[in-house]
């Protein structure tokens, strides 16, 4: 089965894209201070990258074999990509900036679930309201959602804390 060419680009090119998709995975499971999920996570990924590894080097003097494993190596970027925002791992605060002080924002985003810290700041242009709320990354579309319906013109950013201590929030965030 290996002697034929297309079979054995198929078979490097997916390889490839599966070892490159846990290779990702690994390092944001890694980066989420997940060790011991990574660490098993590793022990396939580098399964997967010696066997594939071995078969581009034992037929080295075939060029397409090479390109196979470049391009599943790209497209293993991609699908791990897909993976982990699927997964979407850990929790993202948002901060949002909007003029419409009296519209009671923090109140109607508190009523979806919310977690919700406002205060009162100063723009350029005068008073703003300010919020920073904290949410998992799998309710991010939601919140953004929420806050662009009730405000459109809302400046919005968000960013992903690396602690947490205090707060109401805590003892519902798995460690």
């Amino acid at each position: 089965m290996l002697d034929n060419g297309l079979v054995m680009i198929g078979i490097i090119l997916l390889i490839n894209v599966v070892y490159v998709s846990f290779f990702t995975i690994r390092m944001i499971l890694t980066l989420k201070n997940q060790r011991y999920l990574a660490a098993f996570i590793s022990v396939f990924e580098v399964v997967i990258y010696v066997i594939g590894l071995g078969l581009v080097l034992d037929n080295l003097d075939k060029i397409q074999n090479l390109i196979a494993y470049a391009l599943g190596y790209g497209l293993g970027v991609l699908v791990g990509m897909k993976i982990e925002e699927k997964l979407a791992l850990g929790y993202i605060t948002v901060n949002v900036i909007t003029t419409d002080i009296t519209a009671g924002l923090p109140n109607a985003i508190r009523s979806k679930g919310y977690g919700v810290t406002d205060w009162m700041a100063s723009g350029r242009e005068g008073q703003r309201l300010m919020m920073e709320i904290l949410t998992s990354r799998k309710s991010e579309s939601n919140l953004y959602e929420t806050v662009k319906a009730m405000d459109p013109k809302a400046f919005i950013i968000s960013h992903e804390p690396k602690a947490f201590h205090g707060g109401f929030w805590v003892k519902s965030i798995r460690r």
